[in-house]
């Protein structure tokens, strides 16, 4: 293809790509500065002198969120969380989407089911309600008020189904004259074609059972059971300097609330930045034919 390459047509990528740039720089930025805070000193960073880079480097705000046994002890629940909620969240919207994908001929009630899913995505309970009935079922300080509740991501099932239906049908027609069943086609045609909204949903799911901290505040009453990131929202705050040591009074001097705030930040951004580089192949391929509905 030969590309009529013109002085107007330089000059719109030209702007294009100083656009995206500067977007980028606006969005690392934050990050950045974030991690030059974290590693600055408590005075350096109330000055305001911290800009790009860390003033007095000091590790005492990771030091203090790591000397504490407390703080593996979140960390674990939270793996637990992600493991135990990931899991969930793709065989439940496997299993959900599949049936949903198929023709109302195949499944008679598919869209009275379609219709109900999309509600509840809309309108919920609220907050009251949800939390009698977690408490109901006796599930209060366990890592199952954690994952339950949360089973059924309503846009991962809706983003999946879609994807199915982009699946051609002569794989259905195929299947069927092998003698293939429906757990079958799931299994051996349908997932393994769907791996890049596979790996979407699979992102979506870890990263809001990592960043979630709210539910871990209100449906854990103890400590120990808290995930990371309701331990980490609850540090500052639970701070009790009755019965420190003197050495632990310095450690405490040379915090602030900005330096342990950003340290917080970096903890937690960084296993998700660790893992988004190999599913990242996959995101934007999945998200954009798993939302296209034919």
């Amino acid at each position: 293809m030969v590309r009529n390459v013109t002085l107007m047509s330089r000059t719109a990528d030209t702007i294009i790509i100083a656009i995206l740039v500067i977007s980028s720089l606006l969005c690392i930025f934050p990050i950045w500065y974030t991690i030059a805070v974290s590693f600055s000193d408590k005075a350096a960073v109330a000055a305001g002198m911290v800009t790009f880079w860390p003033v007095d480097f000091t590790l005492s705000s990771y030091k203090k969120i790591l000397q504490e046994q407390a703080f593996f002890t979140a960390f674990g629940v939270l793996l637990k969380r992600v493991i135990l909620g990931g899991i969930i969240n793709f065989v439940v919207c496997a299993m959900m989407a599949y049936p949903l994908s198929r023709t109302p001929e195949q499944f008679r009630f598919r869209n009275v089911y379609m219709w109900f899913i999309v509600f509840t995505m809309l309108f919920s309970g609220g907050l009251i309600p949800w939390f009698v009935t977690i408490k109901s079922y006796g599930l209060l300080d366990t890592i199952w008020a954690l994952v339950l509740p949360t089973a059924v991501p309503v846009f991962n099932v809706i983003l999946l189904v879609n994807y199915f239906r982009s699946i051609p049908k002569d794989m259905d027609e195929a299947g069927m004259m092998d003698g293939a069943g429906p757990w079958y086609m799931l299994i051996k045609i349908y997932l393994p074609l769907s791996v890049p909204v596979l790996a979407t949903i699979t992102l979506f799911s870890i990263v809001g059972h990592w960043n979630s901290f709210f539910d871990g505040l209100i449906l854990m009453n103890k400590q120990e059971n808290y995930p990371l990131q309701t331990y980490i929202q609850q540090l500052v705050v639970q701070i009790n300097t009755d019965n420190m040591t003197t050495e632990e009074l310095r450690q405490m001097a040379q915090l602030s609330n900005k330096t342990l705030n950003a340290a917080k930040i970096v903890i937690s951004m960084l296993p998700i930045l660790v893992v988004y580089p190999f599913l990242q192949r996959f995101f934007i391929h999945g998200i954009m034919l798993g939302s296209v509905k034919e």
